[in-house]
């Protein structure tokens, strides 16, 4: 496959996956997502963890946005924390298809007695 499809691919896989997370946390507890509770706490580090690594893109975006309409960052910090969330939705695709890749080649080397 070209190298250009493969990222494409990724950040495809990636922007999904941020949408689908961050679209399930939003449903469930009723509040914007952002970096503030309920999503990120100090006191559930590990739930926190979770939450920012597969959302993280989407509450970057929400966070910037508002801020801009708020008038505290100017277009350049827009524009860096877009850079940001475009990158880290391709880095949560490449993570997600190379644990997909792991996951389907060890199928095969389960036995089953039957």
């Amino acid at each position: 496959m070209d190298p250009i499809v493969l990222v494409l691919y990724a950040f495809a896989v990636g922007v999904t996956a941020c949408g689908l997370a961050g679209s399930a946390m939003e449903l469930l507890s009723g509040r914007r997502l952002a970096f503030a509770e309920p999503y990120v706490s100090p006191v559930h580090i590990l739930r926190s963890l979770a939450a920012t690594a597969c959302a993280g893109p989407f509450m970057l975006a929400n966070e910037a946005l508002a801020a801009r309409r708020e008038g505290r960052i100017g277009t350049m910090a827009l524009l860096s924390c877009g850079c940001t969330a475009i990158a880290w939705a391709l880095a949560l695709g490449v993570v997600l298809i190379a644990i997909a890749s792991w996951a389907t080649a060890n199928l095969g080397s389960f036995e089953f007695a039957g």
